[in-house]
């Protein structure tokens, strides 16, 4: 286990506060300049399928049930967080956070109301449930499902389904057997997972000697803005998964004996199985290649590849193979909307589009560590930086042009990292624009997922 390497607190000066602010004005900027050339792209008659250019969303200003809820829960947070993750027992404080982020994910979806916000998020025509009544034989199902993917054959996969591997299909289908069917139940599940990457993302940081920056960064982890996605898009349920397959090979690569053998094999079998949710969770490896650089442990390397490739095998065994999966994905993507969507745009304005996840604390935090990247651990530096280079080759990669609000929510909850850098004294106010900017993007816009 690596020795603890405490975070260094960042005195309260207004010369780094400047750059802060020069830093989230800079964003400001680059998604004002998104904004005006993505409509000049739609006045030009070029399709980029995007109504409130970089997001894929719609202007529609509106309350609802879970706007009171927000608001309460937002200030609860701002104001009491910062002392409860440093105050109470390491498990409450873990309870408490994964509690709280489930009730601001779930009251930014009600914004939008029970249908609209969390029901019909995933059973429109476009989505995962919409297939689960076609599937008879579960077996049948995947020893097919690479047929029914391209789009010029008969059968083929709805939109979701059919553009990620069958791994995450299977889940909803296994709801569905299970009693848990129904946009409602299906919605529920999504939140309570992908509003637990928070606590994963803390377990991965005490479990690397980082328990100090586990606490500071929590709150930002629970109003994460990106949290509007996560309720309700299968993207944040994406993000819980792999965040506790890192979180677990952690504990394994940190630990001693049957405990620690245990927690890499389960960290291995959940990091497998995130290759079968999304194609471009593949990048999501640079993480646990982080966690198994600092703690050089042999063992739970072995243990945590053999879960994965248990993974690998069992889904090739029962007749998809990913590779396969994956070039016809590639096929009926140049062919979608993406073939309207310029790269030259893209390659820019999803940087933009993601800012709305990661919230002006998150920037302020990069710039921190960008400028003295020795003033966090190393093990944290480098998990905040395979994040950033997971989202950039991404990026660069052209194969995610626009939706990266959710798309790269896996990857956004580990850019919390580097708020630790940001004075105590600030927390708070930070704390408040990052819910700041989640309610205005649920009140003033009509997100599609």
């Amino acid at each position: 286990m690596p020795a603890p390497d405490a975070v260094r607190p960042a005195p309260v000066s207004r010369r780094a506060l400047r750059w802060d602010l020069v830093a989230v004005g800079s964003a400001a900027v680059l998604v004002v300049v998104a904004a005006l050339v993505g409509r000049a792209l739609l006045a030009a008659g070029i399709d980029i399928f995007l109504d409130f250019p970089p997001l894929l969303a719609s202007w529609q200003p509106h309350i609802g049930p879970g706007t009171p809820i927000a608001i309460v829960t937002a200030a609860a947070v701002v104001l009491h967080g910062p002392a409860l993750a440093q105050r109470l027992s390491w498990g409450r404080m873990l309870a408490a956070g994964w509690a709280a982020a489930v009730v601001w994910t779930l009251s930014l979806a009600l914004v939008d109301g029970w249908h609209d916000g969390v029901v019909g998020r995933l059973t429109s025509n476009q989505e995962y449930l919409h297939d689960v009544p076609r599937v008879t034989d579960i077996a049948e199902m995947l020893r097919t499902f690479s047929d029914h993917i391209l789009t010029d054959r008969p059968g083929f996969w709805t939109t979701h389904v059919g553009a990620h591997p069958p791994g995450v299909f299977l889940l909803f289908v296994w709801l569905d057997r299970i009693g848990l069917g129904g946009g409602g139940a299906a919605g529920i599940v999504v939140i309570l997972v992908g509003a637990s990457a928070c606590a994963a993302v803390a377990v991965a940081l005490r479990a690397l000697g980082a328990e100090d920056v586990a606490r500071s960064v929590l709150p930002f982890g629970v109003l994460l803005p990106g949290a509007v996605w996560v309720g309700v898009s299968a993207d944040g349920m994406f993000a819980g998964v792999l965040a506790w397959g890192v979180a677990l090979l952690a504990v394994g690569a940190t630990a001693a004996g049957r405990r620690a053998d245990l927690a890499a094999l389960a960290g291995g079998l959940l990091l497998g199985y995130t290759l079968y949710l999304s194609y471009g969770l593949a990048l999501g490896g640079l993480l646990p290649l982080v966690v198994l650089g600092v703690t050089r442990r042999r063992r739970a390397a072995v243990f945590a590849v053999a879960g994965a490739a248990t993974v690998g095998a069992a889904f090739t065994a029962g007749g998809f193979w990913w590779l396969t999966g994956y070039r016809d994905v590639t096929v009926i993507y140049a062919a979608s909307i993406a073939a309207t969507r310029p790269y030259w745009y893209f390659v820019w304005a999803d940087l933009a589009a993601v800012l709305f996840a990661m919230g002006p604390a998150m920037v302020a935090g990069l710039r921190r560590m960008a400028a003295a990247p020795r003033a966090l651990p190393v093990a944290v530096a480098l998990l905040a930086a395979a994040a950033l280079a997971a989202i950039l080759a991404a990026d660069v990669s052209g194969f995610s042009k626009g939706e990266v609000e959710r798309i790269w929510l896996p990857f956004v909850v580990w850019l919390t990292l580097p708020c630790a850098l940001l004075p105590r004294a600030q927390v708070r106010a930070w704390l408040a624009a990052q819910a700041l900017l989640a309610l205005a993007v649920n009140h003033l816009l009509f997100t599609v997922w």
